[in-house]
């Protein structure tokens, strides 16, 4: 026998095995074989949905199989295991048997179709192809497909990857074919790939000219302490004076940091003043300061004297006079007058 004709007669013993195997155990949930030669023998794998039907009462119906492969089909010394179908939704045969079996029962061809494809899915499948031939509902044959997921209908991974059942269903206006094609969940797909995650090390970023400015600024403007603000001033005879934060009034003369006007409140009735609008402050002369206010029943009256210095010594030779009602003197030598009743530090006396 050629090789060729070795191959056709090999697929179709295959194939009427099969539908021996098909009819005999349909009852206990068939769902397809495989058969390996070995040194030893024809190992045969059956796979079932109740496998103790497959091996019957005390291994009768097992034996009764074997027997058969070795005087009907001529099989050698064929050795037959069963296995159970944990998952009969992603077995293809066992879903076909089941398919034609309900259109034997009279289930609308579209219905069982789209029912069983959902179930097939449902249950995981990454795939899954359902072609019904054959006289559905009046004369003519049609052929009708149910298809979801992902399937490869040509090739070697056509072959390899996606499981084929057939069956078929007789009914009075004629035999209609189920077959079904399942790609089994977990299966590598050709042509699908996978993003990485890119793993390299992000560059740190460098902030821009502008943020690095503005932060520069607000470091500085953090940093700056704040400086006391004049709140109120008012005249007491000549003498402007005003008052910071927590501090008491004195006279504007006095140098400051910053001199910065701010808006005037009003004085009390206590303080007989006049309240005006802030002003820049005005250098005064150097070593005067104001003299205290008096009280609000009397009239207002300010003088200037000098600030007392210790290391002065003044001479001698002196001015007289009155002004506004307070006698004042001046020394040789200085243009500054001063009251006479003030006490000179380095003479000791009052004048």
């Amino acid at each position: 026998m050629g090789i060729e004709r070795k191959f056709v007669q090999d697929g179709l013993t295959k194939a009427r095995i099969n539908e021996y195997f098909t009819k005999q155990l349909e009852r206990a949930g068939y769902g397809g074989m495989v058969i390996n030669r070995t040194p030893m023998g024809t190992q045969i794998t059956l796979f079932a949905e109740k496998p103790g039907m497959v091996i019957g009462k005390g291994g009768k119906t097992i034996h009764r199989l074997t027997n058969d492969m070795s005087y009907v089909y001529n099989v050698d010394n064929p050795q037959i295991d069963v296995q159970e179908i944990k998952v009969p939704e992603l077995n293809a045969q066992m879903m076909a048997n089941r398919l034609a079996n309900a259109l034997e029962r009279g289930w609308y061809f579209r219905k069982a179709g789209y029912n069983m494809l959902r179930r097939i899915m449902d249950s995981g499948a990454l795939g899954c192809e359902i072609v019904l031939s054959g006289k559905f509902t009046g004369p003519r044959s049609k052929v009708s497909k149910m298809v979801e997921g992902y399937i490869k209908h040509a090739g070697k991974p056509a072959e390899e990857l996606v499981d084929t059942g057939f069956a078929t269903a007789v009914k009075k206006l004629g035999t209609i074919g189920c077959r079904v094609r399942i790609v089994q969940p977990g299966t590598e797909l050709p042509g699908k790939f996978y993003m990485l995650k890119d793993e390299t090390p992000a560059a740190p970023e460098t902030p821009e000219p502008e943020a690095k400015a503005k932060e520069g600024i607000k470091e500085v403007l953090e940093k700056t302490p704040e400086e006391p603000r004049m709140k109120n001033i008012r005249q007491v005879g000549s003498v402007w004076e005003h008052t910071h934060d927590d501090l008491d009034w004195h006279p504007m003369s006095v140098p400051h940091p910053v001199a910065a006007a701010v808006p005037v409140t009003e004085v009390t009735e206590e303080e007989p003043v006049t309240a005006v609008k802030a002003e820049p402050a005005v250098e005064a002369e150097p070593n005067v300061e104001a003299k205290p206010a008096v009280e609000a029943e009397s009239t207002v009256e300010t003088v200037e004297k000098p600030v007392e210095s210790p290391d002065i010594e003044l001479p001698e030779g002196e001015q007289t006079r009155i002004n506004d009602g307070v006698e004042e003197h001046k020394h040789e030598g200085y243009d500054y007058w001063h009251p006479s009743s003030r006490t000179h530090k380095n003479k000791g006396d009052e004048e």
